[in-house]
Protein backbone atom coordinates (compact mmCIF):
# COMPACT_ATOMS: atom_id res chain seq x y z
CA UNK A 1 0.00 0.00 0.00
CA UNK A 2 1.46 3.39 -0.97
CA UNK A 3 2.17 6.03 1.65
CA UNK A 4 -0.74 8.42 2.36
CA UNK A 5 -0.59 11.65 0.38
CA UNK A 6 -0.84 14.85 2.38
CA UNK A 7 -3.30 17.47 1.09
CA UNK A 8 -4.37 20.76 2.69
CA UNK A 9 -7.90 21.95 1.91
CA UNK A 10 -9.53 25.26 2.81
CA UNK A 11 -13.27 25.31 3.45
CA UNK A 12 -14.63 28.76 2.68
CA UNK A 13 -18.14 30.07 2.90
CA UNK A 14 -20.60 32.52 4.27
CA UNK A 15 -21.06 31.71 7.97
CA UNK A 16 -19.58 28.32 7.36
CA UNK A 17 -21.86 25.42 8.11
CA UNK A 18 -19.07 22.87 8.18
CA UNK A 19 -17.51 21.86 11.47
CA UNK A 20 -15.22 19.01 12.53
CA UNK A 21 -15.62 17.27 9.18
CA UNK A 22 -19.41 17.42 9.32
CA UNK A 23 -21.97 19.75 7.82
CA UNK A 24 -24.06 21.10 10.69
CA UNK A 25 -27.41 22.85 11.00
CA UNK A 26 -26.30 25.87 12.97
CA UNK A 27 -22.91 27.18 13.88
CA UNK A 28 -21.73 30.47 15.30
CA UNK A 29 -18.23 30.84 13.88
CA UNK A 30 -15.71 32.65 16.02
CA UNK A 31 -12.31 31.17 15.17
CA UNK A 32 -10.58 29.42 12.31
CA UNK A 33 -10.59 25.69 12.93
CA UNK A 34 -8.14 23.12 11.56
CA UNK A 35 -8.55 19.37 11.76
CA UNK A 36 -7.34 16.20 10.05
CA UNK A 37 -9.21 13.45 8.25
CA UNK A 38 -8.06 10.31 6.45
CA UNK A 39 -9.90 9.51 3.23
CA UNK A 40 -9.23 6.75 0.72
CA UNK A 41 -9.81 7.31 -3.00
CA UNK A 42 -9.07 4.68 -5.64
CA UNK A 43 -6.93 2.67 -3.22
CA UNK A 44 -4.80 5.68 -2.24
CA UNK A 45 -5.03 7.08 1.30
CA UNK A 46 -5.03 10.85 1.70
CA UNK A 47 -4.22 12.61 4.96
CA UNK A 48 -6.31 15.76 4.69
CA UNK A 49 -5.69 18.86 6.75
CA UNK A 50 -8.93 20.82 6.64
CA UNK A 51 -8.94 24.53 7.37
CA UNK A 52 -12.44 25.79 8.18
CA UNK A 53 -12.29 29.56 7.84
CA UNK A 54 -15.03 30.30 10.37
CA UNK A 55 -17.36 32.29 8.16
CA UNK A 56 -16.02 34.70 5.60
CA UNK A 57 -18.14 37.41 4.08
CA UNK A 58 -17.60 39.54 1.02
CA UNK A 59 -16.06 42.35 3.08
CA UNK A 60 -13.49 40.16 4.83
CA UNK A 61 -9.87 40.63 3.98
CA UNK A 62 -8.82 37.36 2.39
CA UNK A 63 -6.10 36.03 4.72
CA UNK A 64 -2.92 34.93 2.99
CA UNK A 65 -3.00 31.77 5.10
CA UNK A 66 -5.99 30.69 3.01
CA UNK A 67 -3.87 30.58 -0.12
CA UNK A 68 -0.47 29.37 1.09
CA UNK A 69 0.21 25.64 0.81
CA UNK A 70 -3.45 24.95 0.05
CA UNK A 71 -4.03 22.18 -2.49
CA UNK A 72 -7.79 22.62 -2.97
CA UNK A 73 -10.82 24.62 -1.93
CA UNK A 74 -14.36 23.76 -0.88
CA UNK A 75 -16.66 26.77 -1.21
CA UNK A 76 -19.92 26.37 0.70
CA UNK A 77 -23.17 28.30 0.39
CA UNK A 78 -26.66 27.68 1.72
CA UNK A 79 -29.32 26.86 -0.87
CA UNK A 80 -31.68 28.87 1.37
CA UNK A 81 -29.67 32.10 1.12
CA UNK A 82 -29.08 34.24 -1.97
CA UNK A 83 -26.63 36.28 0.12
CA UNK A 84 -24.45 33.22 0.79
CA UNK A 85 -24.51 32.36 -2.93
CA UNK A 86 -23.32 35.87 -3.78
CA UNK A 87 -20.63 35.71 -1.07
CA UNK A 88 -19.05 32.50 -2.46
CA UNK A 89 -18.74 34.23 -5.83
CA UNK A 90 -16.86 37.14 -4.24
CA UNK A 91 -14.71 34.72 -2.20
CA UNK A 92 -13.84 32.78 -5.35
CA UNK A 93 -12.74 35.98 -7.09
CA UNK A 94 -10.62 36.98 -4.06
CA UNK A 95 -9.15 33.50 -3.95
CA UNK A 96 -8.04 33.63 -7.59
CA UNK A 97 -6.55 37.10 -7.04
CA UNK A 98 -4.63 35.86 -4.00
CA UNK A 99 -3.21 32.69 -5.57
CA UNK A 100 -2.53 34.39 -8.91
CA UNK A 101 -4.09 31.64 -11.00
CA UNK A 102 -7.10 31.52 -13.28
CA UNK A 103 -8.23 28.18 -11.88
CA UNK A 104 -7.64 26.16 -8.71
CA UNK A 105 -9.02 22.76 -7.65
CA UNK A 106 -12.43 23.66 -6.25
CA UNK A 107 -15.70 22.03 -5.24
CA UNK A 108 -18.73 24.29 -4.90
CA UNK A 109 -21.15 22.90 -2.31
CA UNK A 110 -24.76 23.96 -1.92
CA UNK A 111 -25.62 23.05 1.67
CA UNK A 112 -29.05 22.53 3.31
CA UNK A 113 -30.51 20.73 0.29
CA UNK A 114 -33.03 19.05 2.59
CA UNK A 115 -34.78 22.40 3.27
CA UNK A 116 -37.03 22.25 0.21
CA UNK A 117 -39.52 24.88 1.35
CA UNK A 118 -36.84 27.50 2.07
CA UNK A 119 -34.73 26.83 -1.04
CA UNK A 120 -33.97 29.93 -3.13
CA UNK A 121 -30.97 28.68 -5.15
CA UNK A 122 -31.82 25.96 -7.67
CA UNK A 123 -29.31 23.13 -8.23
CA UNK A 124 -28.96 24.28 -11.85
CA UNK A 125 -27.76 27.71 -10.66
CA UNK A 126 -25.04 26.16 -8.49
CA UNK A 127 -23.99 23.83 -11.31
CA UNK A 128 -23.84 26.73 -13.78
CA UNK A 129 -21.64 28.75 -11.43
CA UNK A 130 -19.33 25.78 -10.78
CA UNK A 131 -19.07 25.12 -14.52
CA UNK A 132 -18.09 28.75 -15.11
CA UNK A 133 -15.24 28.25 -12.63
CA UNK A 134 -14.19 24.87 -14.01
CA UNK A 135 -15.12 23.47 -10.59
CA UNK A 136 -17.02 20.41 -9.40
CA UNK A 137 -20.49 20.89 -7.91
CA UNK A 138 -22.39 19.02 -5.19
CA UNK A 139 -25.29 19.63 -2.87
CA UNK A 140 -25.26 18.45 0.72
CA UNK A 141 -27.29 18.32 3.88
CA UNK A 142 -26.40 18.40 7.56
CA UNK A 143 -28.88 15.55 7.88
CA UNK A 144 -26.69 13.35 5.65
CA UNK A 145 -23.24 13.19 7.26
CA UNK A 146 -22.01 10.84 4.55
CA UNK A 147 -22.08 13.82 2.18
CA UNK A 148 -19.03 15.35 3.88
CA UNK A 149 -16.91 12.32 2.94
CA UNK A 150 -18.19 12.56 -0.65
CA UNK A 151 -17.16 16.23 -0.75
CA UNK A 152 -13.65 15.31 0.39
CA UNK A 153 -13.40 12.54 -2.18
CA UNK A 154 -14.51 14.95 -4.88
CA UNK A 155 -11.97 17.63 -3.97
CA UNK A 156 -9.25 14.94 -3.90
CA UNK A 157 -10.18 13.95 -7.45
CA UNK A 158 -10.09 17.63 -8.49
CA UNK A 159 -6.64 18.09 -6.91
CA UNK A 160 -5.29 14.90 -8.50
CA UNK A 161 -6.64 16.01 -11.88
CA UNK A 162 -4.90 19.38 -11.50
CA UNK A 163 -1.66 17.52 -10.65
CA UNK A 164 -2.00 15.37 -13.78
CA UNK A 165 -2.82 12.28 -11.70
CA UNK A 166 -6.41 11.82 -12.81
CA UNK A 167 -7.47 8.20 -12.44
CA UNK A 168 -7.70 6.56 -15.81
CA UNK A 169 -11.05 5.22 -16.85
CA UNK A 170 -10.66 1.47 -16.86
CA UNK A 171 -12.00 -0.01 -20.02
CA UNK A 172 -12.44 -3.75 -19.82
CA UNK A 173 -12.95 -5.93 -22.82
CA UNK A 174 -14.01 -9.55 -22.59
CA UNK A 175 -13.84 -11.95 -25.51
CA UNK A 176 -16.11 -14.94 -25.14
Amino acid sequence: MPQPKYRKIAVLGYRSVFVEGQFVDSYDPTIENTFNKMVSVNGQDFNLQLVDTAGQDEYSIFPQSHSMDIHGYVLVYSVTSMKSFEVVQVLHDKLLDMVGKIQVPTVLVGNKKDLHMERVIKPEEGKKLADSWGAAFMESSAKENQTAVEVFKRIILEMEKADGNAPSEEKKCFVM
